[in-house]
């Protein structure tokens, strides 16, 4: 039976939808349409995505579109050693849409622009890849799945491990009971690092639009650590390590669990050491109630983990033992009883980077013609958002939250409320659901 994309996939189907036809779909490639395709964000990671895209030899490139040329110079070097095409390069993704009226639309953005250009680009037509966390603030999540549904185009998140062989095989024993019942989860990400030192503001590198980098965001000065890359740390345009790492944690809770989103939130944390230019928080604890379990986060940006076996990952901890489903070490299962055996499962990641995205993009390509829900769904990615948008909004507020995940509000709480969007600079509009 057919899903179409206006159903919502449940989590076993999701599950099921993932054991498939990723190489079907790419030695089928050059007996199917080249769907006109344009990168919007042509950073590192944005680059790795368009790589996979051509490498699938389904897309045709027609447009690359970066605020900095810098950027867009060194992704059409690297992606001309995989494909012949000859894109043309764009500074406003507007005129991206207005102008090549792509079928598929690659945002590879910093967080504060996933909302506008997916938006914008299910509006023209597009089907979009784009990459996780959703958005900044809950409301424009919501805002995303209302507009993919309205013009019923295929809008997969890059939380790629749900396509990674040992994720899908581990989730496979959790699902099956072979860890017993599971009461709480344990997600987690531990770096080295210290202190760090203040870096000066300064002038934009030539060739960088800083006011459109910013775009609906706060213009604030240019700084060097945060353009490329370290913008993740600074929370005006994107929640740190929590809404960057521990989206792919908070995916894999929410795709082992039946239940749909936890009840209650709370946060503590804060910059117990860093002494840099960045803003997020360096150290940061956070508890999910969940009906049936409870699941916690907790990362820090200094001291790694070597004193435990991982250092990035979750614990499912169950009746029969405990289960690390993790990232380089693939997954790996100790057992309750002294007699019973560790069981364990290497990772299959791609480089660069050690990533999946081969996978995710062949099961985008694949919902796009067979009009089907994809693996990771916009609605997944909004939900998986959710919980590091909600634990970091309890962190900034001091105190718990009730979240009503049904009406996607917080119980009983005006000034949390006004939090779940924010005022967008203009002449950029916040986006209505």
């Amino acid at each position: 039976m057919t899903i179409h994309r206006r159903q919502f996939l449940t989590t076993s189907a999701s599950l099921a939808a993932g054991a498939t036809l990723f190489a079907p779909a790419i030695h089928a490639a050059k007996r199917a349409k080249r769907y006109r395709t344009a990168l919007v964000g042509s950073g590192w990671w944005g680059t790795n995505i368009l790589r996979e895209a051509m490498r699938s030899e389904k897309c045709e490139l027609v447009a690359l579109c970066d605020v900095d040329e810098n950027q867009l110079r060194i992704c059409a070097e690297k992606i001309g050693k995989v494909t012949s095409d000859q894109p043309k390069h764009y500074g406003d993704f507007r005129d991206v849409l207005d102008e090549q009226k792509p079928d598929i639309v690659i945002v590879g953005t910093p967080d504060h622009w996933h909302p506008l250009i997916t938006i914008a680009a299910v509006k023209s037509g597009a089907h979009v890849y784009v990459e996780k966390p959703v958005g900044h603030t809950i409301g424009e999540g919501c805002a995303m799945v209302k507009a993919a549904r309205d013009a019923d185009k295929v809008v997969q998140v890059g939380t790629h491990r749900r396509v990674s062989p040992h994720n899908m095989s581990g989730m496979k024993f959790l699902k099956e009971g072979s860890a017993g019942k599971i009461g709480m989860v344990r997600s987690f990400v531990h770096y080295p690092g210290g202190p760090g030192e203040k870096t000066p503001d300064a002038e934009p590198p030539k060739g960088l639009n800083w006011d459109m980098w910013c775009g609906p965001a706060p213009l604030r000065p240019f700084n060097p650590t945060m353009h490329p890359k370290g913008f993740r740390n600074f929370l005006n345009y994107a929640n740190g390590t929590l809404g960057d790492w521990g989206i792919h944690w908070m995916d894999q809770i929410l795709w082992w669990t039946e239940e749909k989103f936890p009840r209650k939130v709370y946060s503590t944390g804060g910059r117990h050491i860093k002494q840099d230019t960045t803003t997020a928080p360096d150290t940061q604890v956070a508890t999910f109630e969940f009906d049936s379990f409870t699941a916690s986060w907790e990362h820090r940006q200094y001291a790694d983990n070597n004193a435990e076996k991982h250092s990035i990952g979750c614990y499912f901890y169950g009746t029969k033992g405990t289960f690390h489903m993790g990232w380089l070490d693939g997954w790996t299962f100790y057992p309750s009883s002294k007699s019973g055996k560790i069981v364990h499962e290497d990772p299959t990641l791609h480089e660069p980077d050690l990533q999946n995205i081969r996978e995710l993009f062949a099961d985008f390509l694949d919902a796009i013609e067979n009009d089907r829900t994809p693996v990771c769904d916009i609605e997944i990615g909004h939900r998986s958002t959710n919980m590091s948008l909600l634990a970091m909004l309890s962190l900034k507020l001091g105190r718990s939250l009730e979240w009503d995940g049904v009406g996607e509000t917080i119980v009983g709480d005006d000034a949390a409320n006004k939090l779940l969007r924010r005022e967008y600079r203009a002449p950029w509009t916040y986006p209505e659901a």
